[in-house]
This record gives structure tokens, sequence and C-alpha cells, in this order.
């Protein structure tokens, strides 16, 4: 929109109050306000008044996701919930890897776990996604590992 054009109202911003925002999530204003405490949804104040916008109130909807929609969980973005993910390598100085905290020395090589990177055209997040059955394996090893040394000191 170019300044000194009349703002319509398709192209005004919709702002919600405390009963519509509440209504429009199904929730009472009381839960309202404790979110608003406790940091789970941004608002806007201007004066007194407090307003959310329609995206304020989208993204404080957590989505829960079944197991044969993990793929498909791939393709949104965690911050604006778009599906206009491109798939990509993300850089620095060199390959980035994913390394489990308690992994021993000699195994290192071995631990990298290859990520997988994606970033929203939209707003611009990057999103990374392991190897999930090579974290298994190396869980596996690891617990295995651990079980075996607590049997030698008994």
């Amino acid at each position: 929109m170019m300044s000194g054009e009349p703002i319509s109202e398709e192209n005004k911003p919709r702002w919600y109050s405390i009963k519509e925002a509440a209504e429009f999530l199904d929730v009472g204003e009381p839960t309202l306000f404790r979110w608003m405490r406790e940091g789970k949804i941004t608002y806007r104040k201007v004066g007194d008044s407090t307003r959310f916008w329609r995206q304020d109130l989208d993204a404080v909807m957590d989505v829960y996701h079944s197991e044969k929609d993990l793929e498909n969980v791939k393709k949104l973005c965690p911050m604006c919930h778009v599906g206009e993910l491109v798939e990509g390598v993300f850089r620095s100085t060199g390959l980035n890897y994913f390394l489990p905290k308690k992994t021993k020395f000699w195994t290192l090589q071995a631990s990298n776990i290859e990520t997988q990177a994606f970033m929203c055209n939209r707003c611009g997040a990057i999103s990374h996604f392991g190897d999930t059955k090579k974290l298994g394996t190396l869980l596996e090893k690891m617990n295995s590992a651990e079980k075996k040394v607590a049997d030698e000191k008994e």
C-alpha cells in the first residue's frame, strides 16, 4: 500500500478485543488473561486498551501431529505455519551435525547425525531435521555401554 492511499476495510488490519479474542479461541477471559501474564500469547496495548491481531490468536494454537503426519510437519514453517518451505543446505565453516550430549570421544565421528534444512519462503525461518533412525541406534548403543559399565562395577 502506498502512502496517501486511503485505507479500505479490506486492507485494514483486524483487531480483536479481549472479549472477541476469548470468543474466537473458545476460552474464557480469565484464561486469556493468564496466558498474557505467562507470556503465552502476544498482545498489543493502545493506551489502556488491549488488542490482538488475528496472527496473534492463530499463533497461540499448538498443533499436535500423529505419527503418520511426521513427514508433513517438515513441510510447515514452525514460526508462521505456512507450507512454503524450500529445502537446502545450512552451511557454516563446515558441515553442521547434531551430536548427542553424552557421546564418548572415540565415537565422535560415528555419532554425527546429518541434518536436513528447510527455509520458509515467507518469513525466512530455518528448520533443521535430523536422522531419527541414526539417533535411535546411537541411544541404544549408549544405553547398552552404560549398562555394561554398571554391570562391571558390581
